[in-house]
């Protein structure tokens, strides 16, 4: 009788930060167990070193549909980027469920309080994740989104003293605007995430984390 392989969970960084990318391994390393759906952590090493801009979510995500269009053995697809680049194109290249963090973040926090704060690298990066919410209908739920303040990149934010500080302070903001749940607005932010919890005293949620909680109990349920 033939052994039956686990389902791949495809996590997708579609910048060409490696650091990043060991982040989420590290982030993800909890939902490993014998027989259990396989994690497979991706870099995209040509993107973009952060998706910041506007062009650079356009661009990561045709990298991102290459990427989908190259692994049709996985069984569902994690775009781990808070853009969310190339979501509507991934999902129709593919029959398979393609999860974006921002998605998955926002909901998850819905799930655990009435407002939900979240944490930005850039302040550039705001208006378009508040346009994703409100293609969500959740912005009235939105206490704020706060950017850390200083130069840090996507690959910083999640280690050393310096980030966690701007990440702590960004987080008491959001706490005192009325927040019940922040969500890390970076894929990169995941190495703070128990600590900054912790001292904050509420909910702090790694998107990335969510959605593939989302795709790992729709695959060990057989919903997907």
């Amino acid at each position: 009788m033939m052994k039956s392989v686990p389902p791949t969970i495809l996590v997708i960084n579609p910048n060409s930060s490696e650091t990043v990318t060991e982040g989420l391994r590290t982030a993800l390393s909890g939902f490993s167990f014998p027989g259990g759906p396989v994690i497979e952590c991706l870099t995209i090493a040509h993107g973009p070193p952060g998706v910041v801009t506007q062009r650079h979510v356009d661009e990561a995500a045709l990298h991102t549909a290459a990427v989908i269009e190259s692994r049709p053995d996985a069984a569902a697809y994690v775009l781990a980027c808070y853009s969310q680049p190339g979501l509507d194109l991934a999902r129709s290249i593919t029959s398979r469920p393609v999860y974006g963090i921002q998605d998955a973040g926002v909901l998850s926090a819905l799930a655990l309080a009435d407002l939900f704060g979240v944490i930005a690298v850039a302040e550039a990066s705001i208006p378009r994740h508040l346009r994703n919410l409100r293609r969500l209908g959740v912005d009235q739920r939105l206490a704020g989104e706060v950017a850390l303040e200083g130069s840090v990149s996507v690959a910083e934010s999640g280690h050393g003293e310096e980030s966690y500080g701007l990440l702590l302070k960004a987080a008491q903001k959001l706490k005192g605007l009325g927040a019940g749940a922040i969500v890390m607005g970076c894929a990169g932010m995941s190495g703070h995430r128990r600590r900054l919890e912790e001292e904050v005293g509420c909910a702090v949620i790694d998107p990335t984390q969510a959605a593939v909680a989302m795709a790992f109990g729709n695959l060990v349920t057989g919903a997907a």
